[in-house]
């Protein structure tokens, strides 16, 4: 069986907008939803443009990361996209006092999406609509030059031994939930479009992004759970896994967002790097696609440099009787990566094709992807050709017969 059919993206569906300064400089990392009408698909895409206003110490300019918004209206094709003003914005705040929030229970918390929102993913649990970012407290500089990160650190990060200045000084990813109103959004009242929840990770323990939820409970240890998808930076940071240092996909258990931070979730690695495309990392794309009979479909990404980038592959998860589901399939091919000119690099070496949204039209996968870490494009291909080809291979990435 030869490999299914992708159809990319001649030229990208989403560039930055000269002029527009939030959007300027970079668009990539599409989320997507699909309407309840079956046809029209909704986007939220990272940007970032240089923001001098908000640079603290004369150093570099910080580049805070915002979500836009944007539609298709056949089938992703193309999108209308709104730069008029972005749809979540970082508050960018350096004074202690002014980065906090209240949260969906009138709590005034610690604002970890204070200086970015980066990579959105869009899902549902039971009746409800959720979006993750991976956040920092700060703006990071020029990111893709190497050591801007901490030039607009207030001196306060340095001096202080709050959970903000220890979280700070490294200024690692904290991953946020919010939930999200959908018609609030497409209507463009991107004020009461979004609720701050709670952070999902501990950004003391160590950096960890993309993180997302399945779209119902799971019963594990004897409990009804949530079940997240996340990649540390460092696993060994988690109770059971002693001998993984290297990015990896791990599944989280709890019985509330909150009690993810804490020891009340319970861990367990997943997906480590095995092939050579995969070399340095990988981590979960978009949110799990429901294949039926307790299978789950999971787009997930790997990361080697300099031969391959980001590139972007498929497995299967299986649900067990009180426990974790586990892999029974998982490709050892990469199966999307760049290939256009439009999608090889510029500002960074690493070529990249990032996939952090999908919908599902009858019988297509309509995937969206960060190009180059600059552009968005879209990909097309059969779902059921698709989930076929990734059961020719076993648990551990060899061809069946």
């Amino acid at each position: 069986m030869k490999k299914p059919e992708i159809l990319y993206s001649p030229v990208p569906v989403v560039e930055p907008k000269e002029g527009c300064d939030w959007a300027d400089t970079m668009v990539l990392n599409p989320a997507l939803i699909l309407d309840e009408d079956g046809k029209t698909i909704h986007m939220l895409f990272r940007a970032t443009g240089p923001w001098p206003k908000k640079n603290l110490k004369g150093l570099s300019d910080p580049y805070p990361i915002f979500l836009g918004y944007a539609k298709s209206e056949d089938m992703g094709e193309s999108f209308n996209c709104d730069f008029s003003r972005p749809a979540l914005a970082p508050n960018v705040a350096y004074e202690k006092d002014d980065m906090y929030i209240r949260d969906a229970n009138g709590r005034r918390v610690l604002n970890y999406a204070n200086g970015c929102v980066e990579d959105p993913r869009i899902f549902n649990i039971g009746d409800k609509l959720y979006l993750t970012v991976a956040s920092r407290l700060f703006p990071p500089g020029p990111y893709w030059e190497k050591d801007a990160r901490r030039d607009n650190l207030p001196d306060w990060v340095f001096e202080d031994g709050s959970e903000a200045g220890r979280c700070a000084l490294a200024n690692d990813t904290v991953t946020v939930l919010y939930e999200l109103n959908l018609e609030e959004l497409k209507n463009r009242r991107y004020e009461n479009a979004f609720t701050y929840v709670c952070p999902l990770t501990d950004g003391e323990l160590t950096d960890n992004r993309d993180v997302f939820f399945f779209p119902k409970k799971f019963m594990i240890n004897g409990k009804e759970q949530l079940l997240m998808l996340h990649r540390p930076d460092d696993p060994s940071k988690f109770e059971g896994v002693t001998d993984v240092k290297t990015p990896s996909i791990m599944l989280a258990a709890a019985e509330s967002f909150e009690d993810f931070t804490t020891k009340k979730a319970t861990n367990k690695l997943l997906a480590t790097s095995e092939f050579n495309w995969e070399k340095e990392r990988v981590g979960a794309s978009f949110p799990p696609i429901d294949l039926g009979e307790g299978q789950w479909l999971v787009s997930y990404h790997g990361k080697q440099l300099p031969d391959y980038g980001y590139t972007q592959s498929f497995m299967i998860l299986q649900e067990r009787e009180n426990d974790f589901p586990k892999i029974i399939h998982r490709m050892s091919e990469r199966l999307i990566y760049a290939k256009q000119d439009w999608e090889l690099p510029d500002k960074f070496p690493c070529p990249c094709i990032f996939t952090t949204g999908a919908v599902v039209v009858e019988d297509t996968l309509i995937m969206g992807y960060g190009a180059a870490d600059q552009k968005i494009g879209i990909a097309k291909t059969s779902l059921s050709e698709l989930v076929e080809y990734v059961r020719r291979f076993d648990s551990k990435g060899n061809l069946k017969n």
